[in-house]
């Protein structure tokens, strides 16, 4: 899976799994049909999760929970329970005697290297919470009937 659709997978499900939490709507198979994808899947992401020391989890029952306060938990820890932490890969197969093709891995290390820095730096700073508070608010401004569910995060 690329990187970027598993980390909008990953914040997906903690989110779910903090806005459902103490639900009966918290099995595998229910946080897959939100994020469309299957069970398998989610529960590897949870896995993952788990390990990060970011939700808990108990065999035989549907019931994780988010570890922490959710304003304690920034996109950076998200990212950290990811299988594959570089946001950005260099296409190692190029045609080396090329002026392009046998140069531009090396550019682009030291390019990517700075950007994955700085992008880290940035997901340090948006929290778990902020995400939650937005979604509530949006989803109240929608008017669907789910204002209860959401209400704690506004």
């Amino acid at each position: 899976m690329k990187n970027s659709i598993q980390f909008s997978d990953t914040v997906h499900i903690i989110s779910y799994i903090a806005i459902f939490q103490n639900t009966d709507r918290l099995s595998s198979k229910d946080i897959a049909e939100s994020v469309q994808t299957n069970p398998t899947n989610v529960r590897k992401i949870m896995g993952n999760l788990r390990n990060a020391g970011l939700i808990k989890t108990t065999n035989g029952r549907a019931q994780p929970a988010v570890a922490k306060d959710v304003n304690e938990i920034s996109f950076y820890d998200i990212y950290q329970s990811l299988d594959n932490k570089e946001l950005f890969q260099v296409d190692t197969n190029t045609e080396p005697k090329c002026v392009v093709g046998g140069n531009i891995q090396e550019i682009l290390q030291d390019d990517y290297a700075l950007l994955q820095t700085t992008v880290e730096e940035k997901m340090k700073q948006i929290s778990l919470g902020t995400v939650l508070h937005q979604l509530a608010t949006i989803e109240v401004k929608k008017k669907r009937g789910n204002q209860d569910i959401v209400a704690k995060f506004l």
